[in-house]
Parts: structure tokens; C-alpha cells; sequence
């Protein structure tokens, strides 16, 4: 790839100054910028600080998408590097400021070089990070403005080495829900119960049982993660008095629409349930957040074929799902898609996703940009070639 030393400054650049879902002007200003300055046609504002870049070679009729996110999380940067987040709190600590880059080297490439025939929407998208960017962004018809054939996404993946690449058809990543319980009962003094109705008893057993929703109510063969990750309860200064309320709050995740459905009927039910055998009241309500990620089967074909033209041998077909969610799901749900894994390199001192010493690494972005340039031609192949 060319401008190698350019793309990694920008990334630099772009890791330095992090901005968080829906406030990405600084980077969506960039972006905007590079694609103009290549005669890219530019479309701003889907999902507010989303930008589409546009462009058209040949007389092919085929138009794919190629999705890169560019929000960054709020949580600190512990790692001391030369480009470390210059806000406090904000981190680029998932790799898309590396993402945004390797589109936008891609485009440049193919803005110059025009080796393919048809539509290329370069979608650079705000909000990944649980905030709805992806949802936002169709809600704001960016399948009626730029119809698509297909949707690619990637994901860095620490694990994998940097020339290698995952292709794998079906789940790729879970369902990523929330719920919520308040158990109501009636406060009173802790030596004397009798005169109310704890509401303590009845969540602690509510969370001990939430397992065997897993264990013995989903099929074995689905895979399904219901954790409670949150309890407020009482005050720790007035150990002497059970409270009226207990607020508990979770995820649940699973890789199919019936298992995911299955997790939001039985929370509720065992909540009630429980609720009811200890004599106290239950509110529930379960948050559909992002659908999981299921890779097509023609756009998957299609993707590891480019992969393999870039990576050889070390183009997968083979690589577990991840519990994890990816809102890059509600395009999948819109046009057939493929969604694939780049290595990022070893998985050690800091490396992970979501980590405060994580780090794009810079040696994956030749290997990325290649990927999005030889799959466009892939997908739009110019009949002149």
C-alpha cells in the first residue's frame, strides 16, 4: 500500500485526539476532507457525525458498502506511547482509529487507480461503542441513499497475526442485549423481617438461578451468556435496615433471533417467579440493543476470496464467534453482508480489545487497506481489465 508512513501519522493523529460516539467531528472533518480531496463524492450527517463517500467507476451496475467505525471508548489510556490520548477519559482502545485509516487508504487508492466497475459507498460510521450508530444511520436511510449489493465490515483481532485473516459464513458475533429487575418489597428494621418483605433474599436467588436458564431451559447446542452486572440495593451505613428495593441489571447474548428471544421470555419468568414464592413485586424490562452479526453466504465467498488474493495460506475459514456485539449487525440485517477479522499480533501486555494499554497495531494497516482494495475489485470487476 502506498504512503505507508502517512496512513500510520494519521493513525497517530487520530489516537491522540479520541471522540466518543455522536461527537466524532474532528474525525468526520478529516475523513470528509481526504475523500473530497480524491474527487470522492461526499454525504455527511447520517447518524449525525456519519460520513458516506461515493465512487463510481466503469459502467457496472453492482454497489457495495465498506464500513469502518470512528469512535473511541470513555476509559482511561494507561500505556505511555508518543501519540497517547491527549483526553483525559478517552481512548482509542479498540482499534478504530486504525480502521478508519485503512478505508481511507483504500479509497485513495481506488479514487486513483479505477481498476474495478460499478458503486463503492465508503461508510465511515459514528457510535459503535453501544451507542446505536449503526441503527442510527439506517433510521437516517442510508440504504435509500446509497442502495447497496452488499456491506463489508472488519475488526481487528488480537490473536491473530497481522498477514493473516479470518473469513468464516454464519455467526460471528452475538446478540448484545440488557435487562433489567427491580425487586419491590417493604422495608423493614433487620432484626425483625417478619414485618416485611425482603426484597434482598429474593434477588440474591434470583441471580444464583439466572444460570440454569442456560444450564437447563436453552438447547446445549446454542450457545447463550446471561451475567447480572449490576446490584443496588440498601445503604452500607445503615446495615440495620433492609431496603424496599433491589435493582439488578445484565446482558444477555446469543447468535440466534430464537435463542435471543428464549433469554428475554425466561429472565422475566424466573423473575416473576421468584418475586412471587417470597412474597414481593417485580418490575422487568429487557433492552434489545444490537441483533448478532451472521456473515451471508455469497458476500462471505466473496470476501475470502479477496482475502486469500491478499493473504495467501493465511486466509481462515475456521475462527470461534465472539460473545461480543457489533452494531455492524443492523447492516447485515438490511443487505447481505460479511464481516471478517484482521490480526492485529499478539495478544499480550495490554493488547486486548477494550484494554487501557491496548494499541492498534501499525504493521496491519497495508494488510487491511489491500484487503478493502482487492474486494471491491472482487465485487465490481472491470469487464475492460
Amino acid at each position: 500500500m502506498q504512503d505507508i508512513e502517512y496512513w500510520r501519522d494519521l493513525r497517530h493523529d487520530l489516537h491522540a485526539h479520541p471522540e466518543l460516539g455522536f461527537e466524532e467531528t474532528r474525525t468526520s472533518e478529516i475523513v470528509a476532507k481526504l475523500l473530497g480531496d480524491e474527487g470522492i463524492e461526499v454525504h455527511r450527517g447520517l447518524g449525525g457525525t456519519g460520513v458516506v463517500g461515493t465512487l463510481k467507476a466503469g459502467d457496472g451496475n453492482r454497489a457495495i458498502g465498506l464500513r469502518a467505525d470512528m469512535d473511541a471508548l470513555a476509559m482511561p489510556e494507561t500505556a505511555e506511547r508518543p501519540y497517547k490520548s491527549l483526553v483525559d477519559g478517552k481512548m482509542h482502545a479498540c482499534g478504530h482509529d486504525g480502521h478508519t485509516v485503512m478505508l481511507l487508504a483504500a479509497a485513495r487508492y481506488l479514487a486513483r487507480s479505477r481498476e474495478f466497475s460499478g458503486t463503492v459507498h465508503f461508510i465511515f460510521q459514528p457510535a459503535e461503542e453501544g451507542r446505536g450508530g449503526a441503527k442510527k444511520m439506517v433510521e437516517d436511510g442510508l440504504f435509500e441513499l446509497f442502495p447497496c449489493d452488499a456491506v463489508y465490515g472488519l475488526h481487528n483481532m488480537p490473536g491473530l497475526d497481522v498477514d493473516e485473516m479470518a473469513v468464516v459464513e454464519g455467526p460471528q458475533l452475538a446478540s448484545s442485549d440488557s435487562w433489567r429487575v427491580t425487586f419491590r418489597g417493604t422495608g423493614t428494621h433487620g432484626a425483625k423481617p417478619h414485618l416485611g418483605r425482603d426484597p434482598v433474599t429474593a434477588s440474591g436467588h434470583f441471580i444464583a438461578a439466572l444460570q440454569t436458564i442456560v444450564g437447563r431451559v436453552v438447547d446445549p447446542l446454542q450457545p447463550a451468556v446471561i451475567s447480572a452486572c449490576s446490584v443496588a440495593a440498601g445503604d452500607p451505613n445503615a446495615l440495620n435496615v433492609i431496603p424496599d428495593f433491589v435493582k439488578i441489571g445484565g446482558t444477555a447474548r446469543a447468535y440466534s433471533p430464537e435463542t435471543r428471544d428464549q433469554l428475554e421470555e425466561e429472565i422475566g419468568r424466573l423473575a416473576h417467579g421468584m418475586a412471587a414464592s417470597f412474597g414481593v413485586e417485580a418490575d422487568y424490562q429487557f433492552i434489545r440493543r444490537i441483533p448478532p452479526v451472521v456473515n451471508a453466504a455469497e458476500p462471505t465467498q466473496t470476501a475470502f476470496k479477496a482475502a486469500e488474493s491478499v493473504f495467501g495460506e493465511k486466509a481462515r475459514t475456521t475462527f470461534p464467534p465472539s460473545t461480543a456485539g457489533d452494531d455492524f449487525a443492523f447492516f447485515g440485517n438490511e443487505v447481505p453482508g460479511c464481516y471478517v477479522w484482521l490480526g492485529n499480533g499478539p495478544a499480550v501486555d495490554g493488547a486486548l480489545h477494550h484494554n487501557t494499554g491496548y494499541d492498534f497495531n501499525d504493521d496491519a494497516i497495508g494488510y487491511g487497506a489491500a484487503y478493502w482494495v482487492r474486494l471491491t475489485e472482487t465485487e465490481l470487476p472491470n469487464k475492460a481489465g
